[in-house]
């Protein structure tokens, strides 16, 4: 791409370690050189947060995205004026923590639906903040559906050159179980394909990870690949998707690792999130795909305990961004 995207970057909850990370963030010379990072927050509240933990980093509030510098050693700051922000205290609960963290998001979602931001990294928010503020939205995939005006998101992890969708997250693991029908598997293998092809990938590979050991070994381990899973894949093979018959996970995330599949089915949130948290947990990013805008956002949470000290490790909000970034130039190379 000719031209840097601008990325929006939330601060989070502001009593979290989303400030630290995002001054941690901005100072690579990487994240300039690639893009214009925009941060969309509190600008008093990011200059307390940088005096306490000792960064000398030059913050600049603008009027909007346009008039960011996208100059390395300056942070330019979309204002976002929430109540209660002088009275934050680092790593406590509060509804004022709550009510930031939502505005914060929704300011991105409108900069994003007008043209004004490429796409959306966020910090880490926290479920029982917005609990207090009263937030109606339980994080951020539900605000973002809600504000993008998209009820029906995907999640995709990213890890190295590995691409997990899941099939379920936020369910028990005998809801998620129960969950697994041919529709629903069919859907989900022709919705992961359009998305992957939406980024560029013009006949994507994906691998379906099976739900029992060694894909259930023709029956002996239970019987949902040979009802459920191998008749979802066949209907979408119809349809020319290439997607795999049910491959163990235990197997199938190092596959994609070494570039035999181009993303991966998971079919419940820890199967996913265990192959891509021990392959690097630091490093790991999720995206939000089918949005207007696209999402990505660090994979851990707000660490309440360590916020303000100095020491929250900012590695993951830079593979947020840069994430973002990649994605934008391989959607846009049609590659």
């Amino acid at each position: 791409m000719n031209k840097r995207s601008v990325i929006g970057i939330t601060l989070g909850d502001p009593a979290g370690i989303g400030p630290e990370i995002t001054l941690g963030a901005l100072e690579s010379k990487e994240v300039y050189e690639r893009c214009v990072p925009v941060v969309i927050g509190h600008a008093g509240l990011l200059r307390r947060c940088a005096q306490i933990i000792g960064k000398t980093t030059h913050i600049e509030t603008i009027d909007s995205p346009g008039q960011a510098s996208g100059a390395f050693g300056t942070i330019n700051v979309i204002h976002v004026e929430t109540p209660g922000m002088q009275d934050i205290q680092p790593g406590a609960l509060s509804a004022d923590a709550g009510m930031a963290a939502n505005a914060f998001v929704k300011k991105a979602c409108e900069l994003g639906l007008s043209g004004e931001i490429d796409a959306i990294a966020t910090t880490p928010i926290n479920k029982e903040s917005l609990r207090l503020a009263g937030i109606e939205h339980i994080g951020h995939t539900e605000m973002l559906a809600a504000y993008l005006g998209s009820p029906n998101p995907l999640t995709l992890f990213i890890t190295e050159n590995m691409r997990i969708f899941f099939l379920s997250r936020h369910l028990s693991l005998k809801q998620a179980i129960d969950y697994i029908n041919v529709e629903r598997v069919y859907e989900f293998i022709r919705r992961v394909h359009l998305a992957m092809t939406d980024f560029g990938f013009a006949d994507p590979s994906i691998g379906m990870a099976a739900l029992n050991p060694h894909a259930s070994d023709g029956g002996q381990f239970g019987d949902e690949e040979e009802r459920f899973l191998i008749p979802a894949v066949r209907m979408a093979r119809e349809e020319g998707i290439r997607v795999s018959e049910p491959v163990g996970a235990d197997s199938v995330f190092n596959m994609a690792l070494e570039g035999k599949f181009d993303c991966v089915i998971s079919l419940y949130h820890d199967q996913g999130h265990i192959a891509a948290k021990t392959r690097d947990f630091y490093g790991t990013v999720t995206a939000t795909l089918r949005l207007p805008v696209l999402r990505t956002s660090v994979d851990h949470g707000t660490a309440l305990d360590i916020a303000w000290k100095g020491i929250a490790n900012p590695v993951s909000m830079k593979a947020a961004i840069l994430a973002a970034v990649d994605m934008l130039e391989k959607r846009a190379s049609g590659i």
